[in-house]
């Protein structure tokens, strides 16, 4: 059983999940009418101005807790734009025209294989034996939904664009982990906002028409929910838990959105479908039970993020502040959150 400081995380991972996992069907929902780039830019546009809004309000209250962003986080922010904030959506809307809603949900939990794999091959995140199992499971799964049993060459182009877009999320999401201290609604508002421009300029450099009102409108609140609150809440996670336990809640994304896809769209799933489930489900349930405990010494080093008392800040902070952390050996439960990055000689469960 996990401590209330354990859950927080846990919790908001699992809401940002919910959010996002709807957005795949929603989105199939305009694409009959409106043109997939157009979409993606509609999409990212209402994600970055719901969390400009939210910034604004913020800015006006008394209270401002969160650590601002400074030139050195500029690369990571620019990275995690590029490959999560103007590939990857365009890919996916694009995908989505040639994958049934069901398929292109479940397709979205390989999302989390990515950023698991990037997280420890790249930036040498601690993932044991048994986190590895579960992204091989939730690989197989996703292999599953990606066979196209009367195609040529046995994938759909379509399922395999859900996957490169879910790569590249993967990309995003560690380069977003390294700056995950700072304010994750300024982030997300960056992000969405910088994706959308560049969505829109592409839209309209290829001639792609634009929705009417009826069209803006709904593609606009979508964005702001399942993506602008969905980004904030996964940066928050990723601040608490690390990029590859943070996407292992996010799992639980495809899921919530196969399910509002069949009541949406009354589509029955196919065998793929239902061979694919035990798979992702034994895969999710592996990632959640992991446990990592081990005698660790914290390095002296300094940053600035918000915090409250706990061991390794033994004073009260209503607010960032940029502070030192002297060196601390010991041995607790933990996830390589922003103080527990530290390096692994081998792999622990």
């Amino acid at each position: 059983m996990q401590d209330r400081k354990g859950l927080y995380p846990v919790a908001i991972a699992l809401a940002s999940a919910v959010l996002f996992g709807a957005s795949a069907p929603a989105a199939k929902v305009l694409l009959g009418t409106v043109d997939p780039v157009a979409l993606a830019a509609l999409l990212y546009i209402g994600s970055g101005s719901g969390l400009a809004m939210a910034w604004l309000l913020r800015r006006a209250a008394p209270w401002k807790g969160e650590a601002g962003l400074s030139l050195r986080d500029l690369p990571w922010l620019a990275g995690s734009v590029l490959a999560g904030g103007i590939v990857a959506p365009v890919l996916l809307m694009v995908s989505l025209q040639h994958t049934p809603a069901a398929t292109a949900s479940l397709l979205l939990a390989f999302e989390s294989v990515a950023t698991s794999a990037v997280a420890a091959l790249v930036f040498r995140e601690a993932i044991g034996r048994r986190v590895w199992a579960a992204i091989g499971l939730i690989t197989v799964a996703s292999a599953l939904l990606a066979i196209n049993l009367s195609g040529a060459f046995g994938f759909s182009p379509g399922a395999l664009g859900v996957i490169g877009a879910c790569l590249l999320w993967g990309i995003d999401n560690n380069l977003t982990c390294n700056i995950a201290a700072k304010d994750p609604v300024a982030i997300g508002m960056i992000k969405g906002l910088g994706a959308g421009t560049f969505s829109l300029a592409l839209a309209l450099l290829l001639g792609r028409s634009l929705p009417g009102p009826a069209g803006i409108v709904p593609a606009i609140g979508i964005g702001m929910i399942s993506y602008g609150f969905s980004i904030a809440l996964f940066i928050l996670a990723s601040r608490g838990m690390g990029a590859a336990r943070a996407s292992a809640w996010f799992a639980i994304a495809p899921f919530a959105g196969a399910a509002l896809s069949l009541l949406v769209f009354r589509e029955l799933p196919g065998p793929q479908f239902l061979v694919a489930v035990p798979f992702m489900i034994i895969g999710a349930l592996l990632l959640f039970g992991e446990v990592h405990d081990h005698l660790h010494v914290h390095p002296p080093f300094e940053h600035e993020h918000y915090y409250a008392p706990d061991e390794h800040h033994p004073y009260r902070a209503d607010t960032s502040c940029r502070h030192r952390h002297g060196v601390l050996r010991h041995s607790h439960p933990h996830r390589p959150d922003i103080h527990h990055r530290h390096v692994h000689d081998d792999e622990r469960r």
